[in-house]
């Protein structure tokens, strides 16, 4: 016999991608002999111990999800890659959900899910989004607990942010709550490099390994540069001696991309802005030759420079 909804479980089943909890129906009045019937009828299926789907068919992704998080129990939310993916910061995935419980809580595995603990999910959960997920300060810092590199943590943060999902100034504040984070120091200074406009993993290493490491003069990240209408940025600009230079991440670009590049390298020239162009390879294999070439750049266009070398083995004079 076909099931009487209820405007209260329509709302419900509507709000949570048709999947809900033995809980939430027997709350709503069902009794238990009608919800076994839509069971038994397989008008209803189980996606998770205790958890259903109001209809027939394969689950999708956001029915798998609350399943999932309903069969956690009250106050869990999703978090990490899970979490990162419903924010947009990481794309789709196939590999399992992942889900933060209580840490009191005492939960058995979950089918195709990794349940993790925190004793601060009170706070980390987010207040109002649905399905339940970490906000998003606490789910790229517990990514960056998680990465495999400190190279990876900080792709996490430049994602965030360049996303405008986040500022550095809230990832910082809630990196202030976790005193025993991995890599804490070298978070906190990535994030300052952020907040001056390094957005990309090379970016960093240019700062770092090229720049800093060598004693160049620190350019203007990400510097507005006016051309006649057009506005453009530069990945870093010196401006004493209107010198940009880009960073390339890829390791081609596409012919539109690479007519879009010059385009823009002529119009710096047309105003005297000389720009150089390293990829990865430049940055991070010889970022001794790189800092030398800018310094020969930099001196050229009258500005004093003092290099430095990085380390022992460096080959800057």
């Amino acid at each position: 016999m076909p099931l009487a909804v209820s405007a209260e479980l329509r709302e419900l089943l509507l709000r949570q991608s048709g999947v809900l909890s033995r809980q939430q129906a027997l709350s709503l009045g069902l009794e238990p002999a009608a919800v076994d019937n839509q069971l038994r009828s397989k008008r209803w299926q189980q996606v998770q111990r205790g958890v259903y789907a109001a209809f027939t068919g394969a689950p999708g992704r956001d029915a798998r999800l609350w399943a999932t998080v309903l069969r956690a129990g009250s106050g869990a939310a999703l978090s990490h890659r899970t979490a990162a993916e419903l924010y947009g910061i990481a794309g789709p995935s196939a590999g399992p959900i992942h889900v933060t419980v209580p840490a009191a809580r005492n939960v058995r595995p979950i089918q195709g899910a990794v349940v993790h603990r925190s004793r601060a999910l009170g706070t980390a959960r987010h207040p109002v989004l649905l399905p339940p997920r970490t906000r998003v300060e606490e789910t790229v810092l517990d990514l960056t607990q998680s990465a495999a590199s400190f190279d990876d943590a900080f792709d996490w943060l430049c994602r965030s942010v360049g996303r405008r999902l986040t500022t550095p100034a809230r990832l910082r504040a809630s990196l202030q709550d976790r005193p025993q984070a991995r890599w804490r120091l070298d978070l906190l200074a990535a994030l300052a490099d952020v907040s001056d406009g390094a957005h990309s993993l090379l970016e960093r290493r240019y700062v770092r390994d090229v720049e800093r490491a060598h004693g160049l003069p620190p350019a203007r990240r990400q510097a507005r540069i006016v051309t006649g209408s057009r506005t453009r940025y530069a990945d870093n600009l010196y401006e004493e001696a209107r010198l940009a230079v880009e960073l390339d991440g890829r390791a081609a670009h596409p012919p539109e991309q690479r007519w879009a590049d010059s385009r823009r390298d002529n119009a710096h020239a047309a105003i005297g802005i000389l720009t150089v162009r390293y990829n990865w390879a430049d940055v991070t294999v010889r970022p001794c030759a790189v800092a030398a070439e800018i310094a020969g750049l930099l001196q050229a266009r009258s500005t004093a420079v003092t290099l430095r070398r990085c380390g022992p083995d460096c080959q800057v004079a």
